[in-house]
């Protein structure tokens, strides 16, 4: 375990006992009293030039990422940073030092839930014995990963040109996508269907209405996607009416 040293009191600081301190005078990013000299590790990086993430501002950064997704998930991409911030565990400033507005915040939420759910589709097509089996364990995975959090992306004014989330737009395709034409191939799954149908879908399925008072829906979630499910299954017992959805068509249509 790498040590660190403590430096000694900043002018000021109190050092007989005090009060239980709040979320941000424990916040390890937060400068003042308690803070410590940086590990060997990260003033090596400093001496370089190179600027390494303190492994405390990592862990925030994904605490507010994780909180911020569910936050959005049950009021939408407009729910108060005061509770994106409390679910997260840390204070209003430590939150607003990552994320200075609520644009980049929905940004990088939308990428931190598509880079996740896109590794889950990589890995349930590898590991997984047909693509029937690779898709139910993808899609159940999808909802506990929060996609309906992905609703911004449906947004006239969301970003949706920017690199980031084009990179990883077409990675998420292409992941679900392989798996619904290794599955269509195969004789598994109607071909009636695209990525789209299935994205959509999956965050009907899993989201509450925001601002509503329907927050018990997780019971019934994994139950009504294994419905939505064998509903896929070849050979089809219906024809659909339109036609199947892409990522980039619902972009457009949102647009």
């Amino acid at each position: 375990m790498q040590r660190t040293t403590t430096t000694a009191p900043a002018a000021g600081c109190a050092t007989g006992s005090a009060p239980a301190p709040g979320p941000e005078a424990t916040d390890p990013e937060a400068p003042g009293c308690g803070a410590t000299t940086a590990p060997p590790a990260a003033r090596a990086s400093r001496a370089t030039g190179v600027p390494r993430p303190r492994a405390d501002a990592v862990r925030n950064r994904e605490r507010i990422l994780t909180a911020a997704r569910e936050v959005f998930v049950e009021f939408g991409p407009g729910a108060p940073f005061d509770e994106v911030a409390r679910r997260a565990g840390i204070g209003n400033a430590t939150l607003y030092r990552h994320f200075p507005d609520r644009a980049s915040l929905v940004h990088h939420v939308v990428l931190f839930v598509m880079d996740r759910v896109t590794a889950r589709a990589e890995a349930a097509l590898a590991e997984e014995p047909d693509a029937f089996a690779a898709l139910c364990r993808f899609t159940h995975a999808a909802a506990d990963e929060r996609i309906g959090a992905l609703c911004p992306m449906l947004a006239g004014d969301f970003d949706h040109d920017h690199p980031e989330l084009r990179a990883a737009r077409d990675a998420l395709e292409e992941a679900v996508g392989t798996m619904l034409a290794t599955g269509q191939a195969t004789g598994l799954l109607r071909t009636d269907i695209g990525v789209g149908d299935l994205t959509m879908a999956l965050s009907q399925l899993s989201r509450p209405l925001p601002g509503t008072a329907c927050h018990d829906v997780d019971r019934f979630v994994h139950r009504h996607i294994q419905l939505f499910l064998d509903g896929l299954r070849a050979p089809a017992r219906s024809v659909l009416p339109g036609s199947a959805a892409t990522l980039e068509g619902l972009r457009r249509t949102a647009t």
